[in-house]
């Protein structure tokens, strides 16, 4: 469910204070848990570290993701692959059957 209008948009104080210390242009990652925050226009052109569960996922910000989470760019889930016997066929090279020849 989104946010209320009346609300505001959320933007962590903490990131506001980190973005505020550093030089405009530096691209020196800043490490976050805060996946819900908002992307303001005062982060473009600073690159966060954004936590998945796991790792940290580097994202550098442009006018783009303004208005948009930080955590719809640093996804959860990790797709390996669909399994079967098809996809064993795919990856091996198999030679593609070919039609008679009259």
């Amino acid at each position: 469910m989104s946010r209320s209008a009346k609300k505001g948009p959320w933007v962590n104080p903490r990131l506001l204070q980190k973005i505020a210390k550093m030089s405009p242009g530096d691209r020196t990652p800043i490490k976050t848990w805060y996946r819900d925050s908002e992307i303001s226009p005062e982060m473009v052109g600073f690159v966060f570290a954004v936590h998945n569960g796991k790792d940290f996922i580097e994202i550098s910000v442009n006018e783009d993701m303004v208005g948009h989470r930080l955590g719809e760019f640093a996804s959860t889930r990790k797709f390996i692959r669909h399994g079967g016997k098809m996809q064993k066929e795919l990856e091996k090279g198999a030679p593609q059957v070919q039609a008679p020849k009259k």
